[in-house]
């Protein structure tokens, strides 16, 4: 299991249609795309970030991940849209610690 997560900024301004419009295109669109499990937007609520959302998704293995990041409905809102419509982000691509691992 992989947990891609993506905390992001928007050159739009805070509560525009645009803004709007780009987290609700980037649900549509990704959660198109097959592999894509428990995809959630998130607003954040902390000043320690100057992120303002987080895109989450999990994937069941590294080729349903694999498949996504090639997918062509992922690369066409990479290229026509985040590249365009995001200021700053951090990328995170998680995968659980065995329980053995943390004794």
């Amino acid at each position: 299991m992989i947990r891609h997560t993506v905390a992001f900024r928007l050159v739009h301004p805070e509560g525009s249609a645009e803004e709007a419009t780009f987290l609700a295109d980037g649900r549509r669109i990704l959660t198109g795309i097959p592999g894509v499990e428990d995809f959630v937007v998130s607003r954040q609520v902390s000043p320690k970030s100057d992120h303002r959302f987080q895109f989450a998704m999990t994937f069941a293995d590294e080729a349903a991940y694999a498949a996504y990041n090639a997918h062509p409905d992922h690369v066409g809102f990479v290229e026509s849209r985040w590249t365009t419509e995001v200021a700053a982000f951090d990328e995170l691509d998680l995968v659980p610690l065995e329980s053995a691992a943390l004794d």
